[in-house]
């Protein structure tokens, strides 16, 4: 076999049409060989002998795509110095474009002898382990192009690539769970009619599946364990793991973009799935343990905010250009949108406290490829100091954690909601404007992948976890959510109407509230994980989307709920008074006519609200009002924007309420969503009000009024 000295640069296994460029950093071997694997499971091996900056590097002619390889790194093995080289343990390349096969679990993929953690485990993990592979670059991309949607007319989906895909019923049992399974007609038909513009995958980078659940007999089902940030996960192809999932997954955002939907990748760049000091040696921790992780001052041990054993070390410049490198990939060769950061807040710990202006930070804001997609974090992590809403760079959005609580207390009943309610309804400028950030900088969810799903959240007080193997202990146990008079299933007739309404409650007001809309999939169907808040580990019907029922195995009611969540998405699209790039102002708009304020606040009897009428800890009721001929912000062309306006009006007391159409803000009104009524209000079908009429809304409901421009 010819041997090239090959380059450094770029790191991991780049294929050029004659041969493969080998390149892989270590800075703690003292050698490190290159083995190529065929298929019966021989190991040629190569030592890689160019050196440049601890980069080990060849070039060797006629290694094609297909090749599954991996690393052997011969050094120090002294876990008490945080230096944990083992030539026995077959490892993967870092910046792997793809990954084959998946771990089979036992003492061989450990780097000791199971109870002896600081001694040397000398069994060969070759056969039980995964292989990287080289993958040819090449795809004929068309004429793909980025939608580029703005904000403002963003709406996300938050999917699972598994989950929203097993159960449709028009899908060949081929293409369920697959990539390819997202750009069938039937999916991509059902997110445009929606009114989807982003589809936000959950972890699709390769993950591993936990020692512990496989001998529990679960899985990781949520991917949140990656050990490839550059590699497809191969478990979600449809024909074959040698590169095959590359070409899927470029073939699907390919196919997404022809339809306008953005992809958004939610990404794990905080830990690895090799877990604390008694985790596998996979990759990283055989590679150069102290270059990677967050060690503790005794060196056997990782320091942990992420919950998952071990951390990423933030200040350490192979980390960072790792991110970094892994993030222009998947926006330059997989065309992705943007990236949902999970625990982002540990990747503002340069050293231990959240820093907002750490190096990561500084490299995203002036990259020219990475600076200009979608950036969305989740702005906490489990660290001390780590709940960060509203602390993350101008250039960014966050999760809005405090849009979730507040919306979820003010459905429930909680008092003294009110106030900071209208502040999360009109975009939170309280979090986001001293920094010069806007609206838009809110992603708004109710619920997402962790927690309860809509549906769950009306009618559970207590998570119901037991199915995870951990005696309930894991997942949320405050969870602001309220059962509505039982817990679980019901056949109360009464009980199960008011879910109803609360579940149209929460829809309404996510699409009416300023910011960035997200649904999680499934919430459009009332679909129920029976109680349980944390089903990271439930690969099953449990977890996935039921396309062809609903709440309580109901057609009619799944279909009647998808109906209004769709009609409320729609309304959103289509009136800029609710998307709005600014702040409101308080005040009217300068330079017109319209004496009216661009918002308005007002008590039930119809009067402005005063400071005791905010604070007052039983108010749960209040009318907003909408001025669609006062938005401050200019059309593309610098056109004004006009639109209709609208009165929308919030009653999460227990008992019903009259509402007086406030006077002065409009003669003629119609009722344009009821969430009292089944229906929601289909289009055309609502009574005309005027100013000074007074408006019965049920307990717990929401009625939006619409006067025309």
């Amino acid at each position: 076999m010819q041997v090239w000295p090959g380059q450094a640069y770029p790191l991991g296994a780049t294929y050029d049409g004659a041969g493969t460029n080998f390149a892989v950093f270590s800075e703690a071997a003292h050698r490190v060989e290159l083995c190529l694997l065929d298929d019966g499971g021989s190991e040629t091996r190569v030592e890689l002998r160019e050196t440049d900056a601890f980069v080990r590097h060849a070039y060797l002619p006629g290694i094609m795509p297909g090749q599954r390889y991996g690393f052997r790194v011969h050094g120090p093995f002294a876990p008490e110095r945080g230096l944990r080289c083992n030539p026995t343990k077959l490892l993967l390349d870092p910046y792997a474009r793809a990954i084959s096969g998946q771990v089979s679990w036992g003492e061989e993929v450990y780097d000791y002898p199971f109870g002896s953690p600081d001694r040397r485990n000398d069994m060969d993990s070759a056969p039980h382990t995964m292989t990287s592979v080289v993958v040819n670059p090449y795809f004929d991309w068309g004429d793909d192009r980025p939608p580029r949607t703005e904000y403002h007319r963003t709406v996300i989906y938050e999917a699972h690539v598994k989950g929203l895909t097993m159960l449709h019923p028009a899908l060949p049992d081929e293409l369920r769970g697959t990539y390819a399974a997202l750009t069938h007609p039937a999916i991509l038909e059902h997110l445009t009619q929606l009114g989807v513009t982003a589809l936000e995958l959950m972890p699709v980078h390769q993950f591993v599946h936990d020692h512990r659940l496989v001998e529990m007999g679960l899985t990781n089902y949520w991917g949140y364990n990656t050990i490839g940030f550059f590699a497809p996960h191969n478990a979600y192809a449809s024909w074959g793991d040698r590169g095959q999932q590359v070409l899927e997954f470029k073939s699907a955002v390919r196919s997404l973009h022809e339809a306008g939907i953005e992809v958004i990748l939610d990404v794990v760049y905080n830990h690895t799935a090799e877990g604390n000091h008694l985790g596998p040696t996979l990759s990283f921790r055989g590679l150069d343990n102290a270059s990677y992780y967050r060690l503790t001052d005794d060196a056997r041990y990782y320091m942990d905010t992420t919950g998952t054993g071990n951390s990423l070390l933030m200040r350490s410049p192979h980390v960072l250009q790792l991110i970094m490198d892994s993030l222009r990939y998947w926006v330059t060769e997989m065309h992705v949108d943007g990236f949902r950061f999970d625990l982002a807040a540990t990747l503002a710990r340069q050293f231990h406290e959240v820093d907002r202006l750490s190096s990561f930070f500084d490299l995203v804001q002036q990259d020219p490829v990475v600076s200009q997609v979608k950036l969305i974090a989740e702005p906490w992590d489990v660290g001390e100091g780590g709940y960060q809403v509203g602390n993350f760079p101008p250039m960014w959005t966050e999760w809005n954690g405090k849009y979730r609580d507040t919306v979820r207390d003010l459905w429930r009943g909680e008092p003294r909601t009110l106030a900071e309610f209208a502040s999360r309804l009109t975009g939170s400028s309280d979090l986001y404007q001293d920094d010069g950030r806007r609206p838009l900088a809110s992603i708004n969810f109710v619920t997402c992948h962790d927690g309860f799903t809509l549906h769950d959240l009306v009618s559970y007080n207590h998570k119901r976890n037991g199915a995870n193997g951990e005696d309930n202990r894991d997942g949320e146990s405050h969870n602001r959510s309220w059962n509505c008079g039982a817990e679980g299933g019901t056949e109360d007739r009464a009980v199960l109407e008011l879910r109803e309404r609360q579940m149209r409650n929460f829809i309404a007001t996510l699409m009416l509230s300023q910011g960035v809309p997200m649904l999680s999939h499934g919430d459009e169907f009332a679909r129920t994980q029976r109680g349980n808040n944390n089903a990271y580990c439930q690969d099953s019907e449990l977890t996935w989307v039921p396309w062809d029922t609903g709440e309580g195995d109901d057609p009619e009611t799944g279909q009647r709920w998808l109906a209004f969540t769709r009609a409320m998405v729609w309304l959103r699209r289509n009136h800029p008074v609710f998307r709005r790039r600014r702040f409101f102002h308080g005040r009217p708009m300068q330079g017109t006519h319209d004496e009216l304020s661009d918002i308005a606040w007002f008590t039930p009897e119809g009067d402005e609200m005063t400071r005791r009428d905010w604070s007052a800890a039983q108010a749960r009721a209040l009318t907003v009002f909408l001025n669609g001929n006062a938005i401050s912000e200019p059309g593309p062309r610098g056109e004004r924007i006009h639109d209709d306006s609208f009165l929308l009006m919030f009653n999460a007391s227990p008992g019903p309420l009259h509402f007086v159409i406030p006077v002065n803000h409009g003669r003629q009104w119609e009722v344009v969503v009821d969430t009292a009524r089944s229906d929601g209000v289909p289009p055309g079908t609502g009574p005309k009000v005027k100013a000074g009429d007074r408006l019965l809304l049920v307990d717990r409901s929401l009625t939006v009024l619409q006067r025309p421009a």
